[in-house]
Parts: C-alpha cells; sequence; structure tokens
C-alpha cells in the first residue's frame, strides 16, 4: 500500500513503542480518510479515578495521546466516574472492591489537572462517562447487556482463570467492560487506547461499535511501564514508582537509580525524542561514552517536563552535592526536645526512620551520618545543639535538640 508522507508519518509515531494496533489496515484508511477531508479522528482515553495521584507509567498512554494530539487529531480524556463504581477487574484474581462517590469525586479533581503536564489542554475534549452511564438506567442496562454473550465474556483471561480456581465472580464485574465499551459507542471514537491489560475491555467497544451500526474503533495498547526495580509495573502499591506531583529532586534522584538496559526501555515510552536521536544516543553510549550521561539527559527531561527546566538544573546539582556527600540548600528543620536523647530516637522523632529498631538497623548498615560523620555506635545520645542528620543519600533533617 501506497502512503502518503504525512499518512506513512502517522503510522510511524502510531506505532512508536505499541504492543498492538489492530486492526493496523484500517487505522491506516482511517488516517488517509483524516487526511482527504481534513476531518480530524477521535481519539479516546480512559481512566478510572481509583487513586489521586497519577504516576509517569500513567504517562506512556498520555504520551502517545500527545504525539497523536499533535498530528492534529482530537483527544478526549474520559474520566471513568461510572465504571470507578463498578470497579475493574482488569488482572484481579478477587472482586475489586468499589469506591464511593466522595472518593471518586475527590480523585478525579487532580486526575486532569495531572494528565494535562503532558496533554494540550486547549487540544482535549475532557468528559465523564456517568454523562452517559447513569441515564442509561435499568432498561438500558439490559437492553446493553444482550448484545453480548456470556461465552465471549468467560474469554477473557482473568475471569477464565477465577472460574477454574473456583474463585468467585460478581455478575457486577461482567457490566464493566460492557460500560467501558459504551463509552466507545456514546463517544464514536476512531481509537482508544489503553495498556496491555486493557485489551479485552477495548475489543468490546469495537463489538458494541458495530451493534450499535458505528463503524469500530481500532485499539492501540501499550506496555506496561516497569517500575525502578525494573521487575514489577509501576505501582504505588509496590512502592517502585514516581508520581507526577512528586518534588524536583525526587524525581530526578528516582531517575538516576534505574537500570542502564531499563533506561533505554524508559526512552522509548517516556521521551519525547525521536527514535533516531535515542538510536544515535545509544550508539554513542555502546561505543564507550558514559552511560550516567544518557541517564542524566533522561531525567533532566522527565523533571523538565513535570516541573521546569530550571527545577530540572538544580535537582541535578542537589544530586551532585548529594553524591559528593554534601548537604542540599533546603532541607527540613526539626526542633526536638529531652536531650540528652539517643540516635535511634532522633532518627524516628525527625522522621527519618519509622522506628527506632529501624534506626538501628540503619546505624548498623552505616547508613546514618550526623554533620558528615558516619555513626557507628547505636547507644550515642546527642546533647542539645544543632545537627545535620542524613540517612542514606536522600534524607536529611536540620536537627534542633534542647
Amino acid at each position: 500500500m501506497s502512503l502518503s508522507n504525512s499518512v506513512g508519518r502517522a503510522l510511524e509515531i502510531s506505532l512508536r513503542g505499541a504492543d498492538e494496533l489492530l486492526p493496523q489496515d484500517e487505522w491506516v484508511r482511517k488516517l488517509q480518510r483524516s487526511e482527504a477531508t481534513g476531518t480530524p479522528l477521535r481519539i479516546k482515553l480512559g481512566l478510572d479515578p481509583t487513586a489521586p495521584d497519577i504516576h509517569i507509567g500513567h504517562t506512556v498512554v498520555l504520551n502517545k495521546m500527545r504525539q497523536l494530539q499533535d498530528l492534529g487529531h482530537r483527544v478526549i480524556f474520559l474520566i471513568g466516574d461510572f465504571t470507578t463504581t463498578i470497579g475493574d477487574p482488569s488482572g484481579r484474581n478477587s472482586t475489586r472492591p468499589p469506591l464511593t462517590r466522595e472518593q471518586i469525586e475527590a480523585n478525579a479533581q487532580t486526575y486532569y489537572k495531572q494528565a494535562s503536564l503532558v496533554l494540550d489542554p486547549e487540544k482535549t475534549e475532557i468528559r465523564y462517562n456517568s454523562e452517559w452511564s447513569d441515564p442509561l438506567g435499568a432498561r438500558g442496562m439490559i437492553q446493553l447487556a444482550a448484545k453480548y454473550t456470556v461465552a465471549r465474556m468467560m474469554e477473557r483471561d482473568d475471569f477464565n482463570k477465577r472460574f477454574k480456581a473456583g474463585q468467585s465472580i460478581s455478575v457486577h464485574e461482567f457490566l464493566y467492560p460492557l460500560m467501558q465499551g459504551y463509552d466507545s459507542v456514546a463517544l464514536k471514537s476512531d481509537l482508544e487506547l489503553g495498556g496491555t491489560d486493557q485489551k479485552f475491555n477495548l475489543l468490546v467497544g469495537r463489538h458494541l461499535q458495530q451493534e450499535y451500526g458505528q463503524e469500530p474503533q481500532c485499539i492501540l495498547t501499550m506496555p506496561l511501564l516497569e517500575g525502578l526495580d525494573g521487575v514489577e509495573k509501576m505501582s504505588k502499591s509496590k512502592n517502585n514508582y514516581i508520581g507526577i506531583s512528586e518534588d524536583a529532586n525526587t524525581m530526578f534522584a528516582k531517575v538516576l537509580s534505574i537500570s542502564d538496559d531499563l533506561m533505554w526501555r524508559w526512552y522509548t515510552l517516556l521521551s519525547f525524542q525521536s527514535l533516531e536521536q535515542i538510536a544515535a544516543l545509544k550508539a554513542e553510549v555502546e561505543g564507550g561514552r558514559n552511560p550516567k550521561d544518557a541517564k542524566v539527559a533522561l531525567a533532566k527531561e522527565i523533571t523538565t517536563r513535570f516541573h521546569d527546566a530550571a527545577a530540572a538544573d538544580a535537582a541535578e546539582q542537589d544530586f551532585i552535592n548529594r553524591s559528593k556527600g554534601g548537604v542540599p540548600d533546603e532541607i527540613p528543620e526539626v526542633s526536638l526536645s529531652g536531650a540528652p536523647l539517643g540516635i535511634a530516637q532522633v532518627l524516628k522523632q525527625a522522621n527519618l526512620a519509622p522506628s527506632t529498631s529501624e534506626g538501628n538497623r540503619l546505624i548498623d548498615g552505616g547508613g546514618v551520618r550526623i554533620d558528615s560523620a558516619v555513626v557507628s555506635d547505636k547507644a550515642l545520645k546527642l546533647p542539645a545543639g544543632s545537627y545535620v542528620v542524613q540517612v542514606g543519600k536522600r534524607k536529611f533533617a536540620r536537627v534542633i535538640l534542647s
């Protein structure tokens, strides 16, 4: 198939870092029609506000949305305030407890604000699926359920595994993929994005659009980003994440903590540099350039995106200071009483350790410094005075003891 330069470029951008684009030939036809008519395509991404914060793992699909947005297409950022009340069963081995309306509303307030750090707000349509799901009512829900079979629903991997294992599946969980699919009908989407764990739900959207007489959407699945450990997918519950609302110093340092191998995957999925630029940088590293240079560049790019260039520069200098054993310019100040106070108790009360036993463990490991000197004596008691207390490379506090 002969493609124009613009359609070929759009297809290349669509496929960058993607896991699957289905069906690719249909997407090409949509792109060609859009080019011929000048009508932007409608690109949909739905996120359920199950937590108040977005981490950079969520931005893998947001980055793709922004790339398609920059090509001139209309992106729809859908907040699943209705579907969250059901609870997405994707990847679950048990029924997910639904959130209350108050929790959903509180989380939704921050979602779009954070997503706007990636998307262009002026070119983004923000919608809530309660707009069409609430009016559907019992009759509409039954009519919708009649358009999909139980046999097809049980083809879903997590449902199938739970059924075979004798684990419970609540009827309301079958409604989740139906309602997510109905969102595509309501929005007349041309393309829906999601993580690889959302593939089944996205395909339900295609099916329902056909049932309602619409041209079916194409689907684009993106990989689930590995977290800081390089093994598990990024998750707040696994504490291997970078929140996009974290301070610049923490964000910068966390990016630098990833492995060299993981860095290149993050470049593909998170960086806005072209694939050609990334390939050239990788070739330089393979030719002998220090991989830390590439990692610093990635850390600065990500930190700049969610803060600004000045904050990224300051974060880099802060990291250099810490690496040399220096003290950051700004550290929290804590006033404590009860001098002389045992060092483990100081660590606990200054929020540098969760408990005195953990404080003692940190001392045993050589991870505690006072005024740059390593503490080796767990029995140490600090008299009244001012001290810079450091735990590991990142935790500091100026302790005023009286």
